[in-house]
């Protein structure tokens, strides 16, 4: 890794579009992802109202782009995922994951996707007062949990408009979406 890759700017004491409060921080780091390229990665965090925004922005210029990746297995948990805040996530039949001016972009692998699912079915398991929703929550977590260890296939699907966002695997089917 060079040095440029370690160098994170990072700004503080801003004033926050939230709570108005000059405790918000901004950071902002170029990344190298092997098969994709440079990435910009941007963040902004405040340390009084716990806002928080990221994003992440191909440094080269990119096509809008669909990725679809069938799970077959615990190994494909492993495979690297950048999403933009642009892009839409389908897992069918349990979620989509639409884009809107509270998306956040991220670097993780599918099983950080599946776990980010898995915390707002738990949030939703949780504080649904109907004993039906408890029950379909469970189901779902119980269906998501078998994806996870590899005991169910499933189909993840990303679209992005920006092509600012990747499932990095040879696996990965990627076509090109009209502009």
């Amino acid at each position: 890794m060079d040095e440029k890759e370690d160098k994170v700017n990072t700004l503080s004491g801003e004033q926050c579009p939230i709570c108005a409060e000059k405790e918000l921080t901004l950071m902002e780091t170029e990344k190298e992802v092997p098969y994709f390229g440079k990435l910009a990665i941007f963040s902004m965090t405040c340390a009084a109202c716990k806002y928080h925004k990221a994003d992440v922005e191909a440094l080269e210029p990119k096509e809008p782009t669909k990725f679809t990746f069938n799970i077959t297995s615990e190994e494909d948990m492993k495979v690297r995922v950048i999403r933009s805040s642009e892009a839409t996530v389908k897992i069918p039949h349990i979620t989509t994951i639409t884009p809107g001016p509270a998306s956040n972009g991220f670097i993780t692998n599918i099983e950080g996707v599946f776990q980010r699912v898995k915390d707002q079915v738990e949030f939703a398991r949780d504080s649904a007062e109907d004993s039906i929703e408890r029950k379909k929550a469970k189901n779902m977590l119980k269906k998501i949990t078998n994806i996870m260890w590899g005991r169910q296939e499933q189909k993840l699907i990303i679209e992005d408009p920006s092509g600012n966002s990747a499932i990095i695997s040879e696996k990965a089917e990627i076509t090109k979406m009209k502009k």
